[in-house]
């Protein structure tokens, strides 16, 4: 790592630290001025002429705050000596006094820094770069892939690591937030919460809230861009569309309004992802390009759903089922993603082919695509193991268009898998077709043991690793050549400043699917 980077990293750490709020100083009624840019900064979506730069204003609780005008600087020096462009922008009380501002005319595949200020307070120093040009074969990405950051469960240590580790990207893959109040039994717990269960937009705020409140996870935002996408905590456990557990479904659709809303106001995300003007769509799914390296498909597995196979009514989560006791997980008209997202994919993946202009197709999504076989007999619905008929259209995608090299992400499951993903077929002697990396949690727990996933390994040939006792991140360095996974997992996630270890690291050959033990 060049040493000014390093330099740089470990500054904005304990910058983020310093202007962070200590826990819960953020709900004390503290005046705006003393620290307007409390939550930190962010930035997203790079693309070769620009990016998103976020940041949220946090108002004193219990007192209305009007629209304020936030100026902001972008820099090709953390001095600011070197000015590229600078702006102002309306930080608006109906958006949560969230700023999005979409820096556009910017040279590609370079790094900038950015501000914000707002009277006498200037944020919290960013560090955000410009994607290559189209046409350009760069000779490394780093991406760092993350999902899964329970408050109570653990401690954000892993968003330490990964600035240390240097990424260009942070992928995050979901559940950013978690909806549930502190558990009555606190034992066991890294630390707790007064929020209440969540269900309302200033809930909803406030989850997001507490959560940037980690000097960590500011730090992390503020040393890359991010793309981010969802899962279900962001609104409520294994909900499917425009359905879940409760019995009015108005309700429910109005607290998934209220959720997405949130999101939005605290994620650098483009203007364009509000396809809904009363947030009842966000658009989520999108492409990434990184010159001909890489070409990055975001999905949205939750938006377009259909129902969980068999789900009983009123039940908090999706459950299992036995296929012969479920003629409905079959069907083949039930998609996870949707048929528009169908479509969109497979002419993603048919574009990456054209003229083998692209050298990694990689599709970041929520959780594990690869089949788990319990040796039970049951299956899990809420993921692509409930939606069979979709896990084959688009292993037929991948086969019909065969990209030069397709690599799936995951998260969700709060464990590390590692996974060859097999052509289309029931024989199981298909030939790979693709490679998997689902990572483990940042913090948030398994609920499960060791030997269960073992046992689960062990009816599953496909699967080359499976771990539930770590919690971490992943690190995927990608060549021309080879595309190199490293999972890394924190020592003790009771711990706010633990150490780190490698726990795995994977390579996959250009033209050569498949992961290999390094």
């Amino acid at each position: 790592m060049p040493l000014q980077r390093r330099q740089w990293v470990q500054r904005a750490a304990l910058a983020a630290a310093a202007t962070a709020l200590p826990r819960w100083a953020w709900l004390q009624p503290t005046p705006l001025a003393a620290n307007p840019f409390a939550l930190g900064v962010a930035s997203g979506d790079p693309a070769p002429d620009g990016m998103v730069l976020w940041t949220r204003l946090l108002p004193s609780p219990g007192e209305p705050l009007p629209a304020q005008t936030v100026h902001w600087e972008l820099a090709h020096d953390e001095g600011f000596a070197r000015i590229v462009q600078k702006g102002q922008a309306t930080a608006a009380p109906e958006r949560g006094h969230s700023v999005h501002v979409e820096v556009r005319g910017l040279e590609p595949g370079r790094w900038y820094h950015y501000r914000f200020m707002l009277g006498p307070a200037t944020s919290t120093t960013g560090r955000t770069c410009t994607a290559p040009a189209l046409d350009a074969l760069p000779g490394r990405l780093r991406v760092a892939f993350a999902s899964c950051q329970r408050w109570e469960h653990g401690h954000y240590a892993a968003w330490r690591h990964v600035c240390n580790d240097q990424p260009d990207l942070v992928l995050f893959l979901g559940d950013y937030i978690y909806e549930y109040a502190t558990p009555k039994n606190t034992e066991g717990l890294a630390r707790t919460h007064t929020l209440r269960y969540a269900t309302t937009l200033a809930d909803y705020r406030d989850r997001y809230a507490l959560h940037k409140s980690d000097p960590a996870l500011q730090a992390a935002h503020a040393a890359c861009p991010w793309a981010v996408t969802w899962d279900d905590h962001e609104v409520q456990n294994d909900y499917a569309g425009g359905a879940n557990a409760q019995a009015d479904a108005s309700a429910f659709l109005a607290q998934r309004a209220a959720a997405w809303q949130a999101f939005y106001e605290n994620m650098p995300l483009r203007a364009t992802a509000m396809a809904g003007a009363q947030f009842d769509r966000l658009q989520v799914y999108r492409r990434l390009p990184w010159g001909r390296l890489a070409q990055l498909h975001l999905l949205d597995d939750r938006q377009y759903r259909a129902l969980q196979a068999c789900r009983k009514p009123g039940a908090t989560n999706a459950g299992s089922v036995r296929p012969a006791d479920c003629t409905e997980l079959a069907d083949p008209a039930r998609s996870l993603l949707g048929p528009a997202q169908e479509q969109w994919l497979d002419a993603g993946l048919a574009a990456d082919a054209k003229s083998d202009h692209t050298r990694w197709s990689v599709l970041a999504q929520q959780t594990l695509f690869s089949p788990r076989r319990y040796p039970s007999g049951q299956v899990a619905t809420d993921g692509w193991d409930g939606y069979p008929a979709a896990r084959e259209r688009l292993l037929q995608s991948v086969q019909r268009h065969s990209p030069r090299n397709t690599v799936l992400l995951g998260g969700d499951i709060h464990q590390n898998y590692v996974c060859n993903v097999h052509a289309p077929g029931a024989d199981g002697d298909q030939p790979v077709l693709a490679s998997e990396f689902c990572g483990t949690s940042i913090s948030s727990r398994a609920g499960t043991t060791q030997d269960k996933v073992d046992a689960i390994a062990r009816h599953n040939p496909h699967v080359l690793l499976a771990r539930c006792e770590e919690r971490g991140y992943g690190l995927a360095d990608i060549t021309p050549e080879q595309w190199t996974t490293t999972l890394r997992a924190v020592d003790n996630p009771m711990d706010p400043h633990s150490n780190a270890h490698t726990l795995a690291r994977f390579e996959v050959q250009d033209r050569k699917p498949g992961p290999v033990r390094a």
